[in-house]
């Protein structure tokens, strides 16, 4: 089944939510592959984190729903050079079945299409290499770009290795 694709509002705050949490900690993140349960603790975002992405200005939350269900969604943000893309999720039940590449590849569209970026930038925590790989095969390169993590802040997880730290990823969009 195709996913349609909109952007998020103020009301799909809480699915969005409750989407992020399960596709990244505790148990039920283990049915896919994206889990950082083994890396990470606590909360993965809270409301006022997924309400300030809807509500930015210069992004959107991109939703895909697949038979009405909110099966996946992505932030996008057009900054100064490039758009940037975070907060990538799948329902863990959803995920291996190419909704992801689905996502990616309409955020990617929209990006380049709508906002004129010529490249998307994200970051990804360096011990990830599976997902790294998945990036790569879609034409990410590392960057060696390299940044901590926010160590401290318990809004983005308790960390459960003291060898965290994220890199850029980028990829021409023209």
């Amino acid at each position: 089944m195709s996913p349609t694709f909109r952007i998020a509002t103020q009301a799909d705050v809480p699915e969005l939510v409750a989407l992020i949490e399960s596709a990244y900690r505790g148990d039920a993140s283990r049915a896919g592959w994206t889990t950082e349960a083994d890396l990470l603790g606590g909360q993965r975002t809270d409301a006022g984190m997924v309400a300030a992405v809807v509500n930015d200005t210069a992004g959107r939350m991109l939703i895909a729903e697949t038979g009405g269900v909110l099966a996946a969604c992505c932030q996008l943000e057009h900054r100064d050079g490039h758009a940037y893309f975070g907060t990538f999720a799948v329902r863990p039940d959803m995920q291996g079945g190419g909704l992801g590449k689905q996502v990616l590849a309409e955020a990617e569209r929209l990006a380049r299409d709508e906002w004129g970026a010529p490249e998307m930038r994200m970051t990804v925590i360096t011990v990830r290499e599976e997902l790294i790989a998945w990036y790569v095969r879609r034409g990410y390169v590392r960057t060696g770009e390299l940044s901590p993590f926010p160590y401290g802040d318990e809004r983005f997880g308790l960390p459960k290795s003291d060898e965290l730290e994220f890199e850029v990823l980028a990829k021409k969009l023209r």
